[in-house]
């Protein structure tokens, strides 16, 4: 749902250095670790107690200098002192959930995360879940129903504005605000800022949707406004959002516009980029790229075509180079240029080094450049440009804009290299505070000299690998490691001096994927089919109840797939996150939503929809994720479902 409230106010950056930046900003973050940020806004009538309207910032995912990292910041309201624990269990939830899904998982390290503790005198939000519900005094003011406005709809959760900017402003820098309310009944909004109900069996799926739309632009892809009611037939012009339409999948490829670069492309989401009819609140005279994206039925995966908007639109939050030396000042024919740059969680971004425009050979794709060995000369322009080549974005307009490319050239001067008394550091790397996935790329920067580069030694499990080239990066899928988990180290120090300072940081990878149990209810019969997986014979109806297991702590995401199509979020049923998911020939009316359904037109779909019951066979695919990114083995079992 999107709501357009007013949007927080931008944070300046620091303008000072950035080596100053980060100790100043290590600081800063360091006491907040320790100590928590306390705002007091009332008095309490108890010493022992914290004030109502208090606040307590916590750190929850610190990955780099604020500067250089998009700042999510989760608000709460309607929590108790005693309902904290609540809040930070519903934050890890919804957090865990965004991370599973593409792009917010490739690109996580370019995100902190703060929670902001809220204390509530009141439990629980207004007009919870009807117009007569009991108004609630909270320190946000949140509330269903827009603001408890009878010509609003009920799941769409507004709050103060002021208020929450006021409350954010903890953090070291805002630039997206979710407020999560203290409440089990499903509800959100996206617009300026995003919420959504903490409780409900659906709440950590509302977060990534509704942060689609604050943060990606992206628009709501279902086809009513109050559901259970259709809108009608669109009768407009070309649409200003990138993925709705009204032209044909053939038009769009003969006119290259649109997602013409994606058609025919088996959907993240199930099925076939293509044009489904229906989207943006018509049912229709309007199509999207996908059976039902995350834009459109909540639990499936972005499509490629949403995933491509947010990448761009993630990545323009962050400096690709996030430090270099000043470009207005002359660099010597022997100085050794070193930048750092972002680093998405499972790939590199792509480094070339170019003298006068001729490119310099970089095979191992180094972020240092030797010039003593490019032969450079005074007068020369050296130029580094950095491309985040991720195949999630086709468009050449956004792989080009300063989201995704980015530049910085030096001129060569006729002085020498200067020799410093800067030791050998690191300045930041992958986090060590959790256990990492398999998959994985690991990093490092170190602090740098102008007259050579620093040694960083890699270890897996006390053995140390090759790095003929001083990488800062170890790709971990590359190692191939058995289950289970390891220890990996880096070090750095400087083999020209023997008395130089040392610095090493290690991390826990876990290997090991989770595993999932299904229990499939009512079956009259039970076999095992021919691929060894499990059979069964129901009549009419029959229930599936996933229980995730894993050997590290941390929340687990389980999804499922039908019939190959999209996998979707398994949360237990709409109305009871401990219910089992049940599926019907021609699904169950849950709030005017359709759930379950084994017919044509889709598991999830609007109850004016078309639908053939779904008699006959169906293989159901199962499989969870754990907090270090690892998907597990996916299993299944077919079932066939009689009159």
């Amino acid at each position: 749902m999107n709501a357009q409230p007013l949007a927080p106010p931008a944070v300046p950056r620091a303008v000072t250095s950035r080596p100053a930046r980060r100790r100043a900003g290590a600081l800063a973050l360091a006491a907040v670790l320790a100590t928590g940020l306390t705002v007091a806004t009332a008095q309490s009538a108890n010493a022992d107690e914290p004030a109502v309207g208090s606040s307590t910032l916590v750190p929850i995912q610190v990955t780099g200098d604020p500067s250089e990292r998009f700042s999510l910041v989760i608000l709460g309201d309607g929590y108790t002192a005693d309902e904290q624990p609540l809040f930070r269990e519903q934050v890890e939830k919804h957090l865990e959930t965004m991370w599973s899904i593409e792009p917010y998982k490739s690109y996580r390290n370019y995100f902190n995360v703060y929670a902001v503790e809220i204390i509530s005198g009141e439990s629980g939000i207004s007009c919870d879940s009807s117009l007569d519900s009991p108004r609630r005094n909270t320190p946000l003011k949140m509330s269903f129903w827009g603001g408890c406005n009878p010509n609003s709809v009920q799941r769409l959760i507004t709050m103060d504005g002021a208020k929450a900017r006021e409350y954010a402003k903890a953090a070291p820098k805002v630039d997206q605000v979710l407020a999560l309310a203290n409440s089990d009944t499903y509800g959100g909004a996206g617009g300026s800022y995003a919420t959504a109900s903490g409780g409900n069996s659906l709440s950590a799926l509302i977060s990534p949707h509704e942060i689609g739309h604050s943060l990606g632009g992206l628009a709501d892809e279902y086809d009513y406004y109050t559901r259970g009611i259709t809108t009608g037939d669109y009768t407009g012009g070309e649409p200003r959002s990138k993925h709705h339409t009204i032209m044909t999948v053939e038009e769009m490829a003969a006119q290259q516009a649109k997602w013409w670069r994606w058609l025919g492309e088996p959907s993240e989401a199930g099925g076939i980029i293509g044009a489904y009819e229906g989207g943006q609140y018509y049912s229709t005279g309007i199509f999207r790229p996908s059976r039902h994206s995350m834009m459109k039925t909540l639990g499936y995966q972005m499509d490629q075509v949403s995933r491509e908007i947010m990448t761009e639109r993630i990545s323009s939050k962050i400096p690709l180079i996030a430090d270099a030396p000043d470009e207005a000042t002359p660099v010597a024919a022997d100085e050794v240029i070193s930048i750092d740059v972002a680093h998405p969680v499972y790939h590199e971004l792509d480094v070339a080094w170019a003298i006068n425009g001729k490119a310099v050979p970089n095979p191992h794709n180094t972020t240092q450049l030797e010039l003593a060995k490019t032969r450079a000369k005074p007068g020369d322009t050296v130029t580094v440009t950095v491309v985040d080549n991720t195949p999630f974005v086709r468009d050449p307009a956004l792989r080009d804009s300063a989201s995704m490319t980015q530049t910085r050239s030096w001129t060569v001067g006729t002085g020498r290299a200067a020799a410093t008394d800067v030791e050998p550091a690191f300045t930041e790397s992958t986090q060590t505070e959790r256990p990492v996935g398999s998959d994985d790329v690991l990093y490092v920067e170190t602090t740098h000299r102008p007259d050579r580069v620093f040694d960083v030694i890699w270890t897996v499990d006390g053995e140390r690998q090759p790095n003929p080239h001083n990488a800062r990066t170890l790709e971990l899928a590359d190692l191939d490691l058995s289950a289970g988990t390891h220890t990996v180290t880096a070090s750095v120090g400087d083999s020209k001096r023997a008395a130089a300072a040392t610095e090493t940081r290690a991390w826990t990878v876990d290997a090991t994927g989770p595993t999932v149990e299904a229990v499939v209810g009512t079956p009259v019969e039970t076999s095992t089919g021919a691929n060894g997986e499990p059979h069964y014979v129901v009549d009419e109806s029959f229930t599936m109840k996933l229980t995730a297991s894993d050997d590290q702590a941390g929340a687990l995401v389980t999804e499922f797939r039908l019939d190959g199509d999209g996998w979707h979020n398994y949360y237990g049923w709409p109305t009871d996150a401990d219910a089992p998911f049940l599926f019907t020939p021609t699904g169950t009316n849950v709030d005017d939503l359709i759930y379950g359904n084994l017919g044509t037109g889709g598991m999830s779909l609007s109850p004016f929809q078309a639908r053939e019951p779904g008699y006959g066979e169906h293989r159901v695919e199962y499989r969870s994720t754990d907090a270090a990114g690892n998907i597990g083995p996916v299993e299944a079992f077919t079932v066939e479902v009689r009159p």
